[in-house]
Formats: structure tokens, sequence, C-alpha cells
């Protein structure tokens, strides 16, 4: 299959959550070649890098990369540091399982490689009505992101700007669950638990499984999740 320059070319972050599988079936439905990017980043819940080969595989991306990032190195989350625990009840304030810098740094690398790629859009599966509380989650960080994008670039600077899409911003997780569904998403495949174990079994009892449960049984879906 040949994909001429005129071809319409999304990067898309996929973790191998619920998200971020919904936004590439999205990207994929408005007629977008899909380029997906996972980073192997030290997190404990590895088993969510097989889930995003298998979502992309699926869902017929055109090329799934893995980047390799040492954010365990600085430490400072529960989702890097096994000494801190993943919490079981939602606290205030910004959860221990915020990452220092994620979203910022995995976009500037999709940034990097959507303008290898000449691809104008970089769609990210960030949510702010089930707000986690992380700081690189919300409306204002997607639009500051964006305005770097196009002054830090050769593509920006040459008028050939990127666009920062995140589609699931305003969404309820039952609204993306049910979304997802009618594009055809296999949610078998994902995997959120923020400490699944090898084989993707999740605990039912961190903020993202009980998020990922409380969105199906809202949207009237049976849910596919495996606990251990």
């Amino acid at each position: 299959m040949n994909h001429t320059q005129h071809e319409k070319k999304a990067v898309i972050l996929l973790s191998g959550g619920l998200d971020s599988a919904t936004v590439v079936a999205m990207a994929k439905a408005q007629g977008y070649a899909c380029y997906t990017m996972s980073f192997d980043y030290g997190q404990r819940h590895r088993a969510e890098l097989d889930a995003a080969a298998r979502v992309a595989r699926d869902l017929g991306v055109i090329q799934h990369k893995v980047i390799g990032l040492d954010l365990d190195g600085m430490g400072g989350s529960a989702l890097t540091d096994t000494s801190i625990d993943v919490p079981e009840t939602l606290g205030e304030g910004i959860p221990v399982t915020y990452v220092p810098a994620r979203n910022t740094v995995f976009l500037s690398l999709a940034l990097g490689w959507a303008e290898v790629l000449e691809a104008r859009d970089i769609f990210i599966g960030v949510n702010a009505v089930d707000y986690s509380g992380y700081p690189d989650c919300r409306p204002e960080f997607i639009e500051a992101f964006e305005r770097l994008a196009n002054l830090a670039t050769k593509a920006g600077v040459e008028g050939n700007g990127f666009t920062i899409q995140a589609p699931l911003q305003n969404m309820s997780k039952a609204d993306i669950v049910k979304a997802g569904v009618a594009l055809g998403v296999d949610y078998g495949l994902t995997v959120s638990c923020y400490q699944a174990d090898d084989q993707g079994q999740a605990c039912g009892k961190c903020d993202s499984c009980r998020l990922r449960a409380e969105g199906f049984a809202a949207a009237g879906v049976s849910d596919p999740t495996r606990y251990f």
C-alpha cells in the first residue's frame, strides 16, 4: 500500500488503556493514517505495553513505535517507584500516581515523530471530566503545548503548524466506552490498572480500575477486564 505525501497522517499516544485505544479508533474513523507511539518509561504496569501492541495490531495502524525512557530514574511517582504504594482510595489534591512531566515529555516526542512523518495532528487521550487531579490532563495544558509545538518546530515556523487533538477531553468514561464500542474497539485487549500483573490482570481497587469499572457500568456495557 503506497502512502502519498498528501495523506492525512496522525501520531497518536497509545498507552494500551481504554482511553487511548478509543482515540486511535476515532482518528481512524476520521480518515487519518494512524501512527501510534508508546513509552517504556519504567512503569510498574508494564503489561500496558503488550496491550498497546495488541490494540495497534487490532486497529490496523501503519506503524507502532515504542520509545524507552528512564522516568523511574527520577522516581517521584507510585507508577514508577515501587517503594510508593498505589493508593486504593481517592485522596485530596494531586495523587501520588502523578508522574512528573509525563505528558509534556510524551507529547514532545510525539511532536518530533510527527514532524519527521509530516503529520499535522497529534492525538492524546487526556480527559478532564473524570479528571484524576493530574495537571497535565487539563485543557489549558493542551492549548499551551499546541502553542509550544508551533513555536518549537521547523514545520511550525514554516507555516505547517500542528494541532494537538484531545477528543475525549469533555467526555465521561461512560461516553468514551459507548463511542469506542460503536467504533468496534475490543476493550478486552486493553489494560488500565496501575498495578496490573504481567498477564495484564487488574487489581480492581486503584483509581484507574474504579473509573474503568464505573464507565462500563454506566454505559451498560459488560466489562471485559480480567482481575487477579
